[in-house]
This record gives C-alpha cells, sequence and structure tokens, in this order.
C-alpha cells in the first residue's frame, strides 16, 4: 500500500493510481532539484533516519524513498541516463533544492557519524557522479561561506583605504599635540 511514514516519503504502491503519484511526486522533485544523492539507508534505525531527514530539512533539502523501478522511470521520462538497477541496497534519493551542494555536503556529514549509511552516487549539473566526485564537491565550501568570503573580500580594500586616511588624520594630531606640548 502506499504510505507516508512519519519521518521519509516512502512509497512502495501496490495499485496502478498509487504508481502514478508517487511517480508524480518524484517527477515534482527530480523538476525542483539542484542536484541528488543517492544513499543505501538499509543498516540505519529509525531514529536515524529521522535524524538525517531533519539536517536535511533544515537546509531546504528531501528525502525521497522509492522502489528502484518508479526512480528509474522518472529518469527515463526526464532523459536522465541513471541505471538505478546499479545501486545497491535500499535506495533513497536526497535532493537539493536550495543550494545545490548542502545535500551533498549534508549527506556527507551524516553518513561520516552513521557509517552504516552508504553513498552510492548522484546527479550534479545535469552528469552522474560517482562516491569520489561526492567526496570533492561535499569538501568544497558552501553558498554562504563563499558569499562570505566575497564580502571579505570585497571590504579589505575599503577598509585599508579608510585605515590609510585615518592615518594622516592620525599623525596630524600628534604633529599638533607636539607643538602644543613643546610650546609649553
Amino acid at each position: 500500500c502506499l504510505w507516508k511514514h512519519r519521518f521519509f516519503n516512502i512509497y512502495m504502491p501496490k495499485t496502478k493510481q498509487q504508481k502514478e503519484e508517487a511517480v508524480q511526486e518524484l517527477q515534482e522533485a527530480l523538476d525542483k532539484q539542484q542536484s541528488m544523492v543517492f544513499v543505501d539507508y538499509s543498516g540505519l534505525g529509525v531514529k536515524e533516519l529521522s535524524q538525517l531527514r531533519k539536517q536535511l530539512r533544515e537546509q531546504g533539502n528531501r528525502v525521497l524513498v522509492a522502489k528502484k523501478t518508479l526512480l528509474g522511470r522518472v529518469f527515463e521520462e526526464k532523459g536522465i541516463s541513471i541505471d538505478v538497477k546499479k545501486l545497491a541496497g535500499q535506495v533513497a534519493a536526497v535532493f537539493s533544492f536550495e543550494d545545490p551542494l548542502s545535500g551533498i555536503k549534508a549527506t556527507d556529514t551524516f553518513r561520516k557519524d552513521n557509517e552504516q549509511l552508504e553513498i552510492l552516487g548522484g546527479y550534479f549539473e545535469e552528469k552522474e557522479i560517482d562516491k569520489a566526485e561526492i567526496g570533492v564537491l561535499a569538501s568544497l565550501p558552501g553558498k554562504q561561506e563563499l558569499l562570505g568570503q566575497l564580502v571579505g573580500t570585497l571590504a579589505a580594500p575599503i577598509s585599508g583605504f579608510a585605515n590609510v586616511l585615518q592615518g594622516n588624520t592620525k599623525g596630524l594630531v600628534v604633529a599638533l599635540n607636539a607643538i602644543k606640548e613643546k610650546k609649553q
């Protein structure tokens, strides 16, 4: 039967209508995604799964669990050439919607703390990527970190210029104080 678990949207549909609903939700997520990570969650318990889901949701990401055949069908309809059958275990797809690296980073960080979660591969910038590439992407700074670095880089010349201008004023004040003290 089609059921939505409290912690995950899990689709193990039996009827044709239920399959169509599952496919529609997967298609909507696929249309909005900026990246995907495929994981084997078979070794995780409910507590760990809910932690993963919570961490991902806080960053604007989502986990969907569906049969590989449904995932393959959706990918085929969208023209994505990912062979879902080669993914081992119970497969879940982590969709990143706002920041393409946030789902990758969060999944990789969670995997480091929970070795039962296995990263199988992913989809980034219109191409399939393997788990080694996911590791490289996870080590890159995120969008917020890059924006912070950009602001710091842009602000550095301005603050340096302000310090130079302030130095001339300081020098004048010191010189005037020295003249004042000499006269006294």
